[in-house]
């Protein structure tokens, strides 16, 4: 949970120094995010900072990091999970890359593919590049939009951080509140990308690649799940879990403890299984929510398995007394609101978790991919 920030000038005469004082600003105000080093990175008009969570390369993967000699930087909030597999393209094509941090991986690929390096990058992650030979700004977001990015442009600048906060508060001008985005959140639950409370701040897209230049803004999605046009192919056990346990394989090649979230469903729980599978020497904790209230409340089934599995169990009881509090600083870190009643109890989850260890793998997503919600139910006999 790395927070990354910056600033591009496409004026003729950019002010570097009041530059690096508004992005300090703006990583001051993302240190929180990440306990392992801030850092700030200067090349032709542009600043860079960022405040790093160490997952992966944990003594030489201080951000930004800049190519020499190309004067490319990135930044990047998250994980690339295939880097191994880009390092070794990347040295078949006499780009060796030398630091152990994934990200390190994403200057090489892009001086070797042009945009079309954040196609082949998988995990959940948010990056800024500059190229300064191009005079040329790239903000990419994951497939699933896992990893926020926000941005506000005018004729002289671009500014981006990880948090709307950052933003705000070192920003030249005040930003007006967007009504037209609060109608559509009191419809979703949710501020959906390119729409933010404010006006003029814009989110990046999942799936979506932002190219800035001077004088003009490019957007494009580099990735479309075509669910409708693929040919379907009947599922099997083996094929589901030869994916299914690569993607765990890879998220769990990391350089620090980790931990899991336990429901006691089937989704945190074969998540559980498998890295108890994949990885039986590693001593491993489980965090589950308890409610007072037994109609909420699944942590005994989350207890059992994890002592199946031979995992340390961490209970998490959620108190009424707790939200108020925990909503207004969450709102005040992210800088919008979520209509989701399972934000809080994740948020304190992973509060309780974070004493431990700075890396959770959890169950999320299932439900949507493999259709869990009886809503969707709903929806397949509303159309009959």
């Amino acid at each position: 949970m790395c927070g990354i920030c910056g600033i591009a000038s496409f004026s003729g005469s950019p002010n570097q120094s009041d530059m690096v004082l508004r992005v300090v600003a703006m990583r001051a105000a993302l240190e929180h995010r990440g306990g392992n080093g801030v850092g700030i990175g200067e090349t032709t008009r542009t600043i860079f900072g960022a405040a790093r969570l160490a997952i992966r390369g944990i003594t030489d993967g201080a951000q930004p990091i800049i190519d020499r000699p190309s004067g490319v930087i990135v930044v990047c909030n998250g994980e690339i999970d295939n880097h191994r597999e880009l390092r070794s393209l990347l040295a078949a094509r006499g780009r060796a890359v030398r630091q152990a941090t994934d990200v390190a991986v994403i200057p090489a690929l892009y001086l070797e593919l042009g945009e079309a390096f954040v196609q082949h990058l998988a995990g959940a992650f948010a990056v800024a590049l500059w190229d300064p030979a191009a005079e040329r700004l790239i903000l990419a977001r994951d497939r699933a939009g896992e990893k926020p990015l926000f941005f506000t442009s005018d004729d002289e600048e671009v500014s981006f951080a990880t948090e709307i906060a950052a933003l705000v508060g070192s920003a030249r001008k005040p930003f007006a509140f967007d009504l037209a985005a609060l109608g559509g959140y009191l419809r979703y639950g949710v501020f959906t990308a390119p729409s933010s409370p404010f006006s003029g701040i814009n989110k990046v897209r999942p799936a979506e690649i932002v190219t800035i230049e001077k004088g003009s803004i490019r957007r494009r999605q580099y990735w479309r799940w075509d669910i409708v046009k693929r040919a379907k192919r009947p599922p099997t056990v083996d094929a589901f879990d030869r994916i299914f346990r690569t993607a765990v394989e890879r998220q769990s090649d990391v350089d620090v403890p980790f931990g899991l979230f336990m429901s006691g469903g089937l989704d945190s729980s074969l998540v559980a299984a498998v890295v108890r599978d994949l990885r039986p020497e590693v001593p491993l904790k489980s965090y589950t929510l308890r409610f007072r209230e037994s109609s909420y409340d699944e942590g005994d089934y989350a207890l059992e398995m994890a002592r199946r599995l031979r995992v340390e169990a961490v209970p998490v009881w959620v108190e009424a007394k707790a939200f108020p509090a925990e909503l207004s600083r969450l709102i005040r870190l992210v800088g919008e609101p979520l209509a989701d009643p399972a934000w809080i109890p994740t948020a304190l989850l992973a509060h309780r978790a974070g004493r431990d260890v700075p890396l959770g793998l959890v169950g999320e997503g299932a439900d949507e991919l493999f259709g869990g919600y009886p809503t969707y139910i709903g929806a397949q006999f509303g159309e009959t």
